[in-house]
């Protein structure tokens, strides 16, 4: 009989980065809440979070990060006119990043990496085990990837990453995973992991991807990890002690997703993004594809 383990109810969410790959747009905006279509793309972040039954968020924020918390507090004169208006439609979205989670804050401070980030949710998450989403992934709701990791974990215990095979040639743009196979075809054992290696050196072509579900025993091994690639505190280095030793904070499971993911840390994927996520909205796809097949046509003429 598989062994039960405690219920995860709080998410991470680290937003302290100063985005500078978008500037001058996010030179007084924080790039968590440039629009995905018409919503800010933290807000997909924080969905997926309560969609899989984590109503408890901590955001890591930093300097100019306030719109994060304004965003999903109450906007009670916003909310005021829209009613004054009957304009329920617009009412319900305003209302709806409210309603959302039970939301916290807490500032990283110095920008250190993402490990450093992690650690500064250890007073709030205490012993349990609990989940890190990166707002730079957009999983589609239609793929419940942070749902099956909450399973994996409540079934196996231990931490879970989520992975995905990219093309060789790509894997220096990510930490890279080692596996081993198990009974499950969307599961695999971790046994080790490397940050960002040079595609001859690395393990596989299984990238880790922004979704976590992580041990808590993961913070005694982030205050003693020395800064890896980058200068910064790498939670991949402190993951590949876990998987090291299973004796720490129990084994390291990944699962394998094959679903649709948005990539918004990257202009050109954020636009990208942008045009998937509109085609397949039921307001706005419609009349934006066929306006996008024009425009594709006309282009290819032109050329």
């Amino acid at each position: 009989m598989t062994e039960s383990h405690p219920r995860i109810s709080k998410a991470v969410i680290p937003a302290a980065g100063l985005g500078t790959r978008f500037l001058p747009a996010t030179k007084a905006t924080p790039k968590e809440m440039l629009p995905v279509v018409d919503k800010p793309a933290i807000q997909y972040v924080v969905e997926e979070a309560a969609s899989a039954g984590l109503d408890d968020v901590l955001m890591i924020t930093g300097r100019n990060k306030r719109p994060l918390e304004d965003h999903f507090d109450r906007n009670y004169e916003l909310e005021s006119a829209l009613q004054k208006k009957g304009d329920a439609g617009r009412l319900a979205k305003v209302q709806e990043s409210s309603d959302l989670a039970t939301m916290h804050y807490v500032r990283q401070g110095d920008p250190k990496g993402l490990g450093h980030a992690v650690l500064c949710a250890a007073p709030h998450v205490g012993h349990e085990p609990f989940a890190v989403l990166l707002g730079d992934d957009l999983i589609d709701p239609r793929d419940p990837l942070l749902a099956r990791m909450v399973e994996v974990q409540e079934q196996h215990g231990g931490s879970v990453i989520a992975l995905m095979e990219v093309e060789p040639e790509q894997i220096h743009l990510y930490g890279s995973a080692a596996v081993e196979t198990t009974g499950e075809s969307d599961l695999v054992k971790v046994t080790g992991l490397v940050e960002k290696p040079d595609p001859a050196d690395a393990p596989s072509n299984y990238a880790i991807i922004g979704r976590y579900v992580l041990d808590p025993h993961i913070f005694d091994i982030l205050r003693k990890t020395e800064p890896g690639r980058g200068g910064e505190i790498q939670l991949t280095d402190a993951l590949q002690q876990l998987a090291a030793d299973e004796k720490v904070g129990g084994p390291v499971h990944g699962v394998v997703f094959k679903g649709r993911r948005y990539d918004t840390g990257d202009r050109g994927d954020y636009l990208r993004a942008i045009v998937r996520l509109a085609c397949e909205r039921e307001d706005l796809g419609p009349d934006f594809r066929t306006w996008l097949r024009s425009y594709v046509a006309e282009e290819m003429q032109g050329s």
